[in-house]
């Protein structure tokens, strides 16, 4: 599925025929060392980069776009594969479900430094704020500086560390969307 297109890149949902680069993302020491609890570990073969997917995929089926997992594909002749991962998903913490909402940025090293990550994540924050989706959250390793600077040029304040997500001390931005009609 098809969520939305900016100058330069297409989001839409993986498909299974992303797979081999799905896997060079995700298998990649220089992407993983910035995602998820730890101890942080790449995926370590095909069957566990398909699995990966299809759990993936089982999370969005319940969910009403522009909320998702979505691959960010370079516009581009022929049939570029995704050059990474751009997500709006609901968090939640110890306590279970908490109404929030996240934005976050996967990037192969190979596209990073081009503003795909600004340009993908912005866009999305559009589709959101036209959904309704009053406010959002990213959450970043305290030491990733390079997505830290992708926040602050989405507009999101810092609010510094927070011990609330995924077991981790973060640090955590945020960002009001303006209504569809132009409000606040």
């Amino acid at each position: 599925m098809e969520l939305l297109r900016t100058p330069r890149l297409l989001l839409r949902h993986w498909e299974e025929s992303d797979l081999p680069a799905f896997f060079d993302l995700y298998s990649r020491d220089d992407v993983m060392r910035w995602l998820g609890p730890h101890p942080r570990r790449t995926v370590a073969s095909l069957d566990e980069a398909r699995e990966r997917l299809a759990r993936w995929r089982a999370r969005e089926r319940d969910l009403d776009p522009p909320l998702g997992l979505w691959a960010v594909v370079p516009l581009a002749p022929g049939t570029p594969p995704p050059a990474g991962t751009v997500l709006l998903m609901p968090l939640a913490d110890a306590e279970g479900p908490t109404g929030l909402i996240e934005v976050g940025w996967h990037l192969h090293p190979k596209h990073q430094g081009q503003g795909l990550a600004t340009e993908s994540a912005g866009a999305l924050l559009a589709a959101a704020a036209t959904a309704g989706i009053g406010q959002v959250l990213a959450l970043t390793d305290l030491d990733n500086v390079r997505s830290q600077a992708v926040a602050a040029r989405l507009g999101m304040s810092d609010e510094a560390t927070t011990d609330r997500w995924f077991g981790l001390t973060a640090r955590q931005f945020r960002k009001t969307l303006a209504a569809a009609d132009g409000g606040a």
